[in-house]
């Protein structure tokens, strides 16, 4: 059933993929002249890959070292569009919500069709703000009324989101909704991810504002959250080239063996029996070892030295894990040693660990002699960085949040800094921006960065 409903929006919206290495990956700037009001939700769940199946996500939070062609992952001072969020899944959903009295119930309750724009909506702007700062926000999307939209502050976004994500699911009634290609139109599902994208939201301010955080964490919390792996949010990909897995596109179509695994990443895995470390790369052609490239290496690089992605990571019908239980347990785990909530960080962690094993392997063999090992047990001396640390390795591919993650801890530590520069705090703006949008954009540049649209700048929370 899933896969006939993937078939007809491939049909309908003409959607193809594209191979660039912007934040346009997977989307088609062509929308649909008429559409249902699930037929729009289901299009914006199109673009939810794209959130995580990046290289440039991934060079950001040091996974994937390039193997050829070393260019991105040595951080040069670029601009980053945005543009394809709001011109794809951000105006579909708006189109939902404007539209909210010609919604037909034919297609579920329209309730319950709102709610799920609404949550699709705060999770693309939720990612978008954290990756660039203030961004267009209410202004935003209103087409030939406004032209150019005033940049709003990130803090208000936030704030603006919980109340976003609350109302949606205090307007969900019993009845599920059609064309859904997430989780087929169970909306206990989407309660829990709503409850659970403020879960984290609130995590992400823990230095910026950590009573607020307490707050909106507990509430989330108590609310209902992903508990289980059934519950990810994960976009399954089908084993057709119509909606491929983006990797491999890259690696098996165009035949692109560009990406090894880091140094660093091997070095976290291997020498502890990482069950996971299998799936996540294979090992060196040249040894039959695993070995780790180091980032930003420019000389002794190459494909057969090195341990490129596993197969089933750049699988044709690889699914992509963007909100999954392993990072809720680690998000409790850390708010009981920050004092937030009741519990022990110590049975949180472990559960998280055990959780991601079980989603990357597909079991838990092995979960117990790894937890026994003295370098990775919860160390409660060191209750954030343990965390964080073992954060990142669950994160792999997601590159986009485990750089945020970083951002906010500073854990990992012992990144690399090719050629002397450091990991990126933000994404610069389009440069469009500055012609299409000039005041907006130099009154947001100037509040924030000083008037200097760098990579270097850092967004409210990244305090």
């Amino acid at each position: 059933m899933m896969k006939k409903i993937y078939i007809i929006l491939f049909l309908a919206l003409a959607f193809q993929s594209c191979d660039n290495f912007d934040e346009d990956i997977n989307i088609n700037p062509n929308l649909p002249s008429q559409a249902s009001g699930t037929q729009l939700i289901a299009n914006a769940e199109l673009y939810l890959p794209g959130l995580s199946s990046s290289p440039r996500g991934e060079f950001l939070a040091q996974y994937l070292a390039e193997t050829q062609y070393v260019g991105t992952s040595l951080y040069p001072q670029e601009s980053t569009s945005f543009y394809s969020y709001y011109q794809g899944p951000l105006e579909n959903l708006q189109t939902v919500l404007n539209n909210q009295d010609n919604l037909s119930s034919t297609e579920g309750p329209v309730n319950n069709q709102v709610a799920v724009a609404k949550i699709l909506r705060a999770y693309f702007y939720w990612n978008v703000t954290d990756r660039w700062g203030d961004i267009p926000y209410n202004e935003a999307l209103m087409g030939s009324e406004n032209f150019t939209p005033s940049y709003d502050t990130q803090e208000s976004i936030y704030l603006d989101l919980f109340e976003e994500l609350k109302e949606a699911t205090s307007i969900m009634v019993s009845g599920s909704i059609s064309n859904d290609i997430v989780y087929d139109g169970d909306m206990e599902n989407w309660r829990l991810l709503a409850n659970t994208i403020r879960l984290f939201m609130a995590l992400r301010l823990s230095e910026v504002d950590p009573d607020l955080a307490q707050t909106e964490f507990a509430d989330a919390l108590d609310d209902g959250v992903i508990m289980e792996n059934a519950d990810n949010l994960v976009y399954y990909h089908l084993a057709e080239a119509n909606n491929q897995n983006y990797w491999y596109g890259q690696i098996v179509d165009r035949n692109r063996e560009w990406w090894a695994l880091t140094e660093k990443l091997v070095t976290e895995m291997l020498p502890y029996n990482d069950p996971r470390l299998q799936v996540y790369g294979d090992p060196a052609r040249a040894s039959d070892a695993y070995v780790g490239l180091r980032f930003g290496e420019e000389e002794a690089i190459g494909t057969e030295e090195y341990s490129l992605l596993g197969s089933d990571i750049y699988a044709q019908d690889a699914p992509v894990y963007l909100v999954t239980s392993a990072q809720v347990y680690f998000a409790i785990a850390e708010a009981v040693s920050r004092g937030w909530v009741a519990g022990s960080a110590e049975e949180n962690y472990n559960m998280a660990i055990e959780q991601s094993i079980m989603q990357w392997t597909g079991s838990d063999a092995g979960v117990t002699s790894f937890l026994n090992q003295p370098e990775v047990a919860f160390d409660s001396s060191n209750a954030i960085e343990s965390i964080a640390n073992q954060r990142w390795v669950h994160l792999y591919m997601h590159g986009y949040e485990a750089w945020s993650e970083w951002r906010r801890t500073g854990f990992p530590t012992g990144f690399e800094s090719p050629n002397g520069a450091e990991i990126p705090l933000r994404l610069s703006y389009p440069d469009n921006e500055s012609f299409n949008n000039s005041e907006n954009y130099e009154e947001a540049v100037s509040r924030q960065f000083d008037g200097e649209d760098l990579i270097y700048g850092q967004v409210w929370w990244d305090q």
